[in-house]
């Protein structure tokens, strides 16, 4: 069951860090290429980040299930210097979800919460793209 585990992990985390990759660096940005509006393409950014937050807090949650620290089995070379890097990769997600975004909708100080909004993007993105390189770097 380890063994099984551990060749889910480097999957896990390359969908994570690719699916960010996908949306932040190429379906937005054609959104509002392609859409009529900006009001039409950021409606529609919202509901693909929300989409995106819930994979992101699921491929994370299940990475930090897999490799909690003290469990047999756990590859843990690999597993245990990116376990900080997961965590925060999650907890970016859920906060841009449930601080920053409704700030968003509600054009609450646009220009802020939108540039807070793409940081916490963009740190989220460092943290899954680290934990993927930890996940299928050799280790010793």
């Amino acid at each position: 069951m380890a063994a099984r585990l551990s060749v889910l992990a480097p999957w896990l985390a390359a969908l994570w860090w690719g699916s960010l990759t996908t949306l932040g660096a190429l379906v937005v940005p054609l959104l509002f290429v392609h859409l009529p509006s900006p009001a039409l393409a950021g409606g529609m950014a919202a509901k693909l980040f929300t989409a995106q937050t819930w994979l992101s807090a699921g491929c994370g949650l299940l990475l930090l299930l897999m490799h909690r620290p003290g469990q047999a089995g756990s590859d843990n070379g690999r597993a245990q210097s990116a376990l900080a890097f997961m965590l925060l990769g999650v907890l970016l997600a859920l906060l841009s979800e449930f601080a920053v975004a409704p700030r968003i909708v509600s054009r609450e100080n646009l220009q802020l919460w939108h540039s807070v909004g793409s940081a916490m993007f963009a740190l989220q993105w460092l943290c899954a793209g680290v934990t993927f390189w930890k996940m299928i770097r050799k280790v010793g």
